[in-house]
């Protein structure tokens, strides 16, 4: 018995073997603490080998990994049709990128990508990635009605809605368990919700206020965001793909009257129509 725990009774070895208990210790007390949630607990998780995600604290560089394996799986499955005309896809890279520098997140990296789609649609996942229909594009009179609709998307990456939402689907579904959420189900909640856009009325409208400040601060005119709104307004039918869990076109309408001076309403860039023709001609 004595020759069994010489280890720890022989002076050379006591660093060590103290820093070793305490190693071992403030293990179990974590493992001990760690209060069950929902799904599958922690331990659980890591004997798989599983990728877990930690939707409540992520990183940006996390985001943005996260939100490159979302535009995979909606590429490959082919529920993004990305398309192929270079012209089209540097034209609105170039308006995306410029609204992204004036962002309330420009530090990170953002990549815009145009779905070859005729119907009116836009979305945005986690990390920078914004999706436009040709549909959306043809719509648009000029470049600040368009600029209005990529800035929009823009502000629900900066607000950060996407991430939100992720996490109230796991816990819905029982997904998320004491230390996160497993990568792939995320991947796969994360393309729902680009796909779906359960957005609330709170998360809209802030888009719409960050959108409206992007524009500003890019130098559109304001009035673009009106005009575009307007046009959804005026057309009556069905709603647009992209609106149809928003708040009433009506009601962001007001809201953004109130925040736009009329009288600097068409200070700005990106009102002349015949340019902005000449530029999406290659549609």
């Amino acid at each position: 018995m004595s020759q069994r725990f010489s280890l720890f009774s022989n002076r050379r070895y006591r660093p060590w073997s103290y820093g070793f208990i305490a190693c071992i210790s403030a293990l179990c007390v974590s493992l001990g603490n760690i209060q069950p949630s929902y799904g599958v607990s922690w331990l659980d998780l890591m004997m798989r080998g599983i990728q877990i995600v930690q939707i409540s604290n992520i990183s940006d560089s996390q985001e943005a990994e996260l939100g490159k394996g979302i535009n995979q799986e909606l590429i490959s499955s082919g529920q993004a049709k990305i398309s192929n005309n270079s012209v089209i896809n540097n034209y609105i890279n170039q308006i995306g990128q410029r609204l992204a520098k004036t962002s309330e997140r420009p530090n990170i990296s953002y990549t815009f990508q145009v779905v070859d789609d005729d119907s009116l649609n836009a979305f945005a996942t986690m990390g920078g990635y914004v999706y436009i229909n040709t549909g959306t594009i043809a719509a648009a009179d000029n470049e600040a009605e368009l600029a209005s609709v990529i800035g929009h998307e823009i502000g629900h990456i900066v607000g950060r809605h996407s991430i939100e939402q992720m996490r109230q689907q796991a816990i819905s579904q029982g997904l998320l368990s004491a230390a996160g959420l497993d990568r792939s189900n995320a991947i796969q909640i994360g393309v729902d919700l680009a796909l779906n856009r359960p957005n609330s009325r709170t998360d809209e409208l802030e888009a719409d206020r960050f959108g409206l400040e992007n524009l500003r601060k890019a130098s559109y005119a304001p009035s673009g965001i009106l005009g575009f709104m307007n046009k959804l307004l005026k057309q009556g039918g069905s709603t647009p793909t992209f609106l149809s869990s928003h708040p009433a076109t009506s009601d962001r309408i007001k809201a953004l009257q109130e925040n736009i001076d009329p009288k600097t309403a068409n200070v700005g860039n990106g009102l002349d129509k015949q340019d902005y023709k000449n530029q999406i001609s290659a549609l």
